[in-house]
């Protein structure tokens, strides 16, 4: 087994699945990758929603497909009860309503099974440190998905100049530590700013955020 890093490098992940097979063989990559602890493995999101902020993850990973409460449904209870675990979906679907739909439930990536293992790891990575992913192929239909949409007057919405740019920064990608070199302020004022955009939103999360600024035209 690969040597872990210290406890407080360590990144816990959670994963929801219902195929044992699966779910058994991610949680064991996990654990096998240095730096990273595979701390919940749940059947179902009903399960996964009970028990998992016992000893929090900061990533879960959610299959879409699940029996009684579905994955997409699953992100948007997770995010009001605990919204310091990132949610990512890992799923084999890749059409255009579930994407919409888990990025505005508040999923922080979108993740097809296929995903090659190391890739998988490098996302989990980039989710914990504020980041978002996609696999290619999504990545792909999100962009037209967006480019269709009709944009919308919004003109209503309360966002000052710096909150536009800041926006404009998270929908190319940036996380916090380069908005704010991109934008001469701090990591903390950036959060601020943050939680600000989302306020005024009424969004919860960054991919929330950046959904709602394409959608709606928020910014050019």
């Amino acid at each position: 087994m690969t040597e872990r890093h210290a406890e407080t490098e360590v990144i816990g992940v959670a994963v929801v699945e219902d195929q044992a097979e699966t779910r058994e063989g991610i949680s064991f990559l996990i654990n096998h990758t240095a730096g990273f602890e595979c701390r919940h493995v749940y059947p179902t999101a009903e399960v996964a929603l009970e028990n998992i902020g016992i000893d929090p993850p900061r990533v879960a990973l959610l299959d879409i497909g699940l029996p009684g409460l579905d994955g997409i449904e699953a992100v948007r209870i997770l995010q009001e009860r605990h919204p310091r675990i990132a949610p990512v979906m890992l799923t084999v679907y890749k059409d255009n309503d579930r994407i919409f739909q888990a990025i505005c439930a508040g999923a922080c990536g979108y993740l097809l099974k296929q995903t090659p293992p190391a890739r998988l790891m490098e996302a989990i990575r980039q989710v914990a440190d504020g980041g978002a992913v996609m696999s290619p192929e999504v990545a792909i239909r999100v962009v037209e998905l967006f480019r269709k949409a009709p944009v919308r007057d919004a003109g209503w919405v309360a966002l000052s100049p710096r909150e536009r740019e800041l926006l404009k920064l998270l929908t190319e990608g940036h996380q916090n530590k380069t908005a704010a070199a991109e934008l001469g302020i701090s990591v903390h004022t950036v959060s601020f700013h943050l939680r600000s955009i989302y306020e005024k939103l009424h969004v919860h999360s960054r991919s929330e955020a950046v959904a709602r600024a394409l959608r709606d035209g928020l910014v050019k």
